[in-house]
């Protein structure tokens, strides 16, 4: 997959033979301190062409949620595969506390994964099933 690295960080790899995605770098010069439920836009300098078929799916770390409060927000953010701009990553802070992101810090990993596109049916009926219109929570806790 082609990629393009404007930032200082070497480019995203997966840290074990396990791992689904790839971590993503904050590619800032300075020192980012986010406020208790503030969002911050963060640019990692990265550009990719992904194939056709298939999509990147930018997820949070749980390390830095359960470490700092710092999740993703529109999560999992989706990378379309026609999209040529830089993948930045939206962060929200929900500690109650300032936290502190830092030049080449780990903010968010990315998943790359097929997709399939449809094509709709228009109908005025759709089968049944045992479930069938149960819902938000039928099963129980």
């Amino acid at each position: 997959m082609k990629i393009i690295n404007k930032s200082v960080n070497a480019l995203p790899e997966y840290a074990t033979e396990g791992s689904a995605g790839m971590d993503l770098r904050a590619s800032i010069t300075e020192a980012v301190v986010m406020k208790p439920l503030e969002r911050q836009l963060i640019p990692t300098g990265l550009f990719i062409e992904l194939p056709a078929g298939y999509e990147a799916q930018v997820r949070p770390r749980s390390g830095l949620a359960i470490k700092q409060g710092i999740t993703c927000l529109n999560s999992p953010g989706t990378v379309d595969s026609d999209y040529r701009g830089e993948i930045k990553v939206i962060l929200i802070n929900l500690s109650g506390e300032e936290q502190t992101l830092h030049p080449g810090d780990r903010i968010a990993q990315m998943v790359i994964a097929p997709v399939e596109q449809i094509r709709w049916e228009s109908v005025d009926e759709i089968n049944s099933t045992a479930r069938n219109t149960g819902g938000f929570g039928h099963t129980g806790k």
